[in-house]
């Protein structure tokens, strides 16, 4: 598809025979360059593993380890009359989970959105999408008064970015996603309304993904200057997110310090 016009080309073609724009290498072939780990990895879901990963890793830690249940006591999202300046808790308490359901519910549907969110807008974007969402999500939650833990805020943010996907591509594939995702959003806020479920969490990771990928767009050949932008803001994404659990693990830290 030319990343201009959106008009479908062949292999083959190197300029776009419908706006004649030069194109490059597909997008899934400059995403997916090789196999990790001998291919145990899918390069369509390295992002998305990966917060799986990282996600599992806290769970077993905060249930088996040494600091069980502390680390969701330091890290989840509360409300903000009560948060004391503890803004970490904005982003750690997207990559926490209440129980075992809990991070298998979520982890079954980022495996399958992240994927689709990864291929469609790149890595970087996603990052950015799902860092927005998070804190959108949780902000809303906690100024709603809140407890939460939970991927969900990112996860319904990443469907947030797929129907943005319908309304900034005109095409018929632009048309086939949203509606497919809308079905996504229909069950989800379903849930949403399940007793102990946090609804201000997904509605706001809705709205911070829907507008993260409203202003990112898919790339662009005639808007290739977002590029360098959402490269930086993926990285400062990173740098948030690992600084919050720093902040983190000292505030566990210093617990742990004044109980001896």
């Amino acid at each position: 598809m030319c990343p201009n016009c959106r008009a479908f080309v062949t292999t083959s073609d190197r300029v776009c025979p419908y706006c004649e724009v030069p194109l490059g290498p597909r997008a899934i072939d400059r995403r997916n360059p090789g196999e990790i780990l001998g291919g145990l990895i899918p390069h369509a879901r390295f992002t998305t593993t990966m917060i799986i990963l990282v996600n599992g890793i806290f769970f077993l830690a905060d249930n088996l380890g040494p600091w069980r249940g502390v680390i969701t006591q330091w890290g989840a999202s509360m409300p903000a009359m009560i948060m004391d300046g503890q803004w970490w808790r904005l982003i750690t308490a997207g990559f926490l989970h209440g129980s075992i359901l809990h991070i298998l519910m979520n982890s079954w549907a980022l495996f399958g959105i992240g994927a689709e969110v990864e291929q469609l807008y790149g890595t970087s974007r996603m990052i950015v999408f799902y860092f927005a969402a998070t804190v959108v999500g949780f902000y809303a939650s906690s100024h709603t008064g809140h407890f939460s833990v939970g991927s969900s805020a990112g996860i319904f943010g990443l469907i947030g970015a797929m129907v943005a996907f319908g309304f900034t591509d005109k095409s018929h594939v632009g048309s086939m996603v949203k509606a497919y995702y809308s079905q996504w959003l229909i069950w989800g806020v379903i849930i949403s309304f399940f007793p102990g479920v946090d609804f201000m969490a997904h509605l706001g990771g809705f709205a911070g993904g829907f507008v993260a990928a409203f202003l990112a767009s898919t790339p662009r050949a005639r808007l290739m200057w977002k590029e360098p932008l959402l490269r930086a803001l993926a990285g400062a994404s990173l740098a948030a997110t690992a600084f919050a659990f720093v902040m983190l693990y000292f505030a566990i830290s210093r617990t742990s310090l004044l109980e001896r």
